[in-house]
């Protein structure tokens, strides 16, 4: 059996975020920055980005990339609770399911850690742990598939055979790396998503969970 299940936020437990408001949020930096209107290919690249992505971008314009990092991080933290507030980013359905855990619950995301403990408060998901990443280049260093989130969850919940369920093949990978067990589910954003690494189940609903965790690996 497992002795607690931890889960990834955007598409597991709220539905995603649409891009244009986080990259409004990377436009409204640039623009505190002095930079009114940013390239395209700019702002995408400090969307889904590495350590080396967001130095480049920082180096061309002459920014200090933790201080624009920073802010860039609380624009999107902001933009995301106001998409919150305004219903536009809900819980899914099946969320209904962690009330019949009978483990205990955390939340590990490559989202902002203030927005993540936002999600938990607003949402009353009953989660004992919740970590996201902080705003700093140590913190985009560290996200998933890195496992340190993960492993800094179990530590704190102080649980040892931790279920991780995920959307994301960097999930699985996050998952596999920390040692644990993974539960891939297969919401309509990532119905076809092929996974290099295997995720230890699949499932279609989170009210497939309380009887998987009963049941173990």
């Amino acid at each position: 059996m497992y002795d607690s299940v931890i889960f990834d936020n955007d598409g597991v437990l709220t539905y995603l975020t649409e891009l244009s408001v986080l990259e409004r949020a990377i436009e409204t930096t640039f623009g505190e920055f002095g930079v009114a209107d940013p390239p395209r290919e700019d702002v995408e690249a400090l969307h889904h980005l590495t350590i080396d992505d967001l130095e480049a971008v920082c180096q061309s314009y002459g920014f200090d990339p933790a201080a624009f990092w920073r802010r860039r991080d609380r624009n999107a933290a902001l933009a995301q609770q106001a998409e919150i507030r305004a219903g536009r980013k809900p819980t899914f359905d099946d969320v209904d399911a962690l009330d019949a855990l009978d483990v205990p619950v955390g939340v590990v995301s490559n989202n902002q850690a203030e927005l993540v403990a936002y999600v938990v408060d607003y949402y009353d998901l009953g989660a004992e742990v919740c970590i996201g990443r902080p705003p700093t280049l140590n913190g985009l260093r560290r996200k998933k598939p890195e496992p340190d989130m993960i492993e800094t969850a179990r530590g704190r919940m102080g649980v040892e055979n931790p279920l991780y369920v995920g959307d994301s093949p960097t999930d699985v990978v996050a998952a596999e790396r920390a040692g644990i067990d993974s539960a891939f589910i297969r919401r309509s954003h990532c119905r076809d998503a092929e996974l290099s690494t295997p995720a230890t189940h699949e499932v279609e609903d989170l009210r497939a969970l309380p009887e998987l965790v009963g049941r173990g690996a």
